[in-house]
């Protein structure tokens, strides 16, 4: 072998060497051994795609079911997988040679005058007839691996439209639990502020009693007036929250207001969920955010090798099979074939290709950064709701404490004070604690209950990465 020979061997080497796929970069983050908040929870098994029953809320099963058939979000969601299902066919279809038919006919005919020499006709042969069947393919080598990465590119894109389906998919699940929860813990607030409102109306007619028979005073009679009103108050405030969570609600389930049916739940009757959180190497394969960006990721470093296959030569191959003649029925005696090749190689293009090879790194890079970014958002909400539920479970033994003292203090001072032995300090005292203490109770149980729902959320929701 020649010197030339070998020179130009190593340089085709080095160059397919070059245009090979580069290995995906990968996070660089390490998952830590075990989630910090993970003794809150007792031991379980992971969540399951049907998360929500765990609740024992036939209510809330429906309402989801409902937002899965019914949800635009989800419906928009399910239209941009069929996009990118129908943009990887079209990028997978250079792989293969194009192949088109075609039949062609003509008639020529001189109307009047000599004719010139660019019509097919004179004044001897006023008309002539051709018809023509042509099958023609094109083929374009794929020596650099730019179309097989384009291919891969549009696979990624689809795979990342999918798992963001997924990701709107639990997105809505948990706002409609979170949205029921909400409604009925507004629906335990009313009714024990309507409670309340009862108590306080029953003292102020102790209190009118007592003031004309001369034991109490109108300064006593105007505080206790002023503790109704602002009870009255409440109501209609709680009842407006109460109103605007059905709003919410209902456009989640992609339906009107109207069309949502009164919830016959009470919030108390709800289960408490038993979540196993796993380990926080699993995560990557839950959540179908992350995968979504690693999709991305994949699918930008494709675009790399597309972009630097774009600045080397490109071999195009054709061949066309065809048949013609001046009469139809002669059409299949003369046919003949033709072989074509092409190479085509960019030389001047003030920079444009290098700069899009440029684009492509740089777009990858971004996204590299994004996927770390979002390993690191998942770790922190798997973080922040174990914390919130072992943070909710140790207040609420105490809240449950108060509401019981708080009761039996209301009680005793409205009774002390109907027998003129407390003055009416003290029943009103009494009054504020029981209702806060009543209202903060129903607050720790929405929040416990919606800490499960984030965590579920921030598990992935049962989803998995399908292998």
């Amino acid at each position: 072998m020649t010197l030339p020979s070998r020179i130009s061997l190593l340089t085709l080497c080095l160059g397919l060497t070059a245009c090979t796929t580069p290995p995906a970069p990968t996070s660089g983050i390490a998952a830590p051994q075990a989630w910090q908040g993970e003794t809150a929870l007792p031991a379980a098994g992971p969540p399951s795609a049907h998360w929500w029953r765990t609740f024992a809320s036939r209510e809330l099963d429906q309402l989801i079911e409902r937002a899965r058939r019914n949800a635009h979000d989800l419906a928009a969601a399910t239209a941009r997988v069929r996009q990118a299902q129908a943009r990887a066919v079209i990028a997978g279809a250079p792989l293969l040679p194009e192949v088109q038919s075609g039949l062609d006919g003509s008639r020529q005919r001189l109307l009047h005058g000599r004719g010139n020499n660019a019509l097919d006709v004179s004044r001897s042969e006023p008309t002539y007839s051709t018809y023509a069947m042509q099958l023609t393919a094109s083929y374009e080598l794929d020596f650099w691996g730019g179309l097989r990465a384009a291919r891969a590119s549009a696979l990624h894109d689809l795979d990342a439209s999918r798992f963001d389906r997924q990701t709107v998919e639990l997105t809505l699940t948990s706002a409609v639990a979170d949205s029921y929860l909400q409604g009925l813990a507004l629906e335990e607030q009313l009714r024990i502020a309507r409670l309340n409102l009862r108590n306080a109306r029953d003292v102020l007619n102790l209190v009118e009693s007592r003031e004309r028979a001369g034991s109490a005073t109108r300064l006593e009679l105007a505080q206790q007036r002023s503790l109704v009103a602002a009870q009255e108050r409440q109501v209609p405030l709680l009842e407006q929250q109460r109103q605007d969570n059905r709003v919410t609600l209902a456009t989640l389930l992609g339906d009107p207001v109207q069309a949502l049916p009164a919830s016959r739940q009470a919030i108390a009757t709800l289960q408490w969920p038993r979540i196993g959180s796993g380990v926080p190497s699993e995560l990557l394969a839950r959540r179908p955010d992350i995968a979504a960006a690693e999709a991305r990721l994949a699918a930008a470093n494709a675009n790399v090798q597309v972009a630097r296959a774009a600045m080397l030569p490109k071999l195009t191959l054709g061949a066309s099979l065809g048949t013609g003649a001046n009469t139809l029925p002669q059409v299949l005696d003369s046919s003949f074939y033709t072989l074509t090749a092409g190479l085509a190689a960019p030389v001047f293009n003030n920079g444009r290709l290098r700069a899009s090879r440029d684009l492509a790194q740089a777009e990858q890079d971004e996204l590299l950064e994004s996927y770390r970014s979002s390993i690191l958002a998942g770790f922190a909400d798997v973080e922040k709701a174990l914390n919130a539920i072992q943070g909710v479970e140790r207040q609420r033994q105490w809240q449950d404490e108060e509401v019981l003292q708080a009761r039996q203090a209301f009680d005793l001072a409205q009774q002390r004070y109907g027998a003129g032995a407390e003055t009416l300090l003290s029943v009103l005292e009494t009054q504020r604690t029981l209702y806060l203490a009543q209202d903060q109770q129903a607050q720790l149980r929405l929040a416990r209950l919606q800490g499960s729902v984030a965590l579920y959320k921030a598990l992935g929701g049962g989803w998995q990465v399908e292998r």
